[in-house]
């Protein structure tokens, strides 16, 4: 999942730190690297991109198939991504891991060949990653009052999953402010 890197309209809370120009600039080039990264013939990397506008920018390499992220808040934008994607098994990360790497999308992907979710923890609370296998319709609600940029979100969200079986894989520290960049 990336928004469109524009200075003022990525990673907000990154540019009350360092400067809404800097911030955009540290995404856009930090996009790039985990997509080369994360290539790989196991998977099929698609761009849930936000806004719809930004659909066609040449930012993003143009091999990649994309689908717009669409409206609502980070969980109305989850659920609609999974939705949007071709059946089976998906997982969504957002484009701030720099630590993420093929083994831990590989460990994502295997468990949902026994769970019906999956989550990776993110060391402030939340999650740097999701996936379903998508054999049964997503949970109702799913993602539903979740307090989104909070410790709560990774709690708020299993708590959504209605039921379904789920693990969690590796935890990994997501970019959200300077104090996160050192990490990276």
């Amino acid at each position: 999942m990336v928004k469109f890197p524009a200075a003022g309209r990525v990673k907000t809370r990154l540019a009350r730190d360092i400067g809404s120009v800097a911030a955009a600039w540290w995404f856009r080039h930090s996009v790039r690297r985990l997509l080369r990264r994360l290539s790989d013939p196991r998977w099929q990397i698609w761009l849930s991109v936000a806004p719809d506008t930004a659909l066609e920018s040449s930012v993003w390499p143009a091999h990649l198939p994309r689908i717009s992220q669409g409206q609502g808040d980070l969980g109305q934008r989850m659920t609609a991504a999974f939705e949007a994607l071709p059946k089976g098994r998906a997982c969504l990360i957002g484009g701030d891991i720099p630590a993420v790497t093929k083994r831990e999308i590989a460990e994502a992907f295997a468990v949902l060949g026994s769970c019906d979710a999956v989550f990776g923890p993110a060391t402030d609370g939340g999650f740097w990653l999701t996936g379903f296998k998508r054999s049964r319709p997503l949970p109702r609600g799913l993602f539903r009052d979740v307090r989104w940029s909070s410790a709560h979100a990774l709690a708020d969200s299993l708590a959504t999953l209605s039921g379904q079986s789920h693990a969690l894989v590796a935890e990994l520290s997501d970019v959200d402010t300077a104090r996160d960049l050192p990490k990276a």
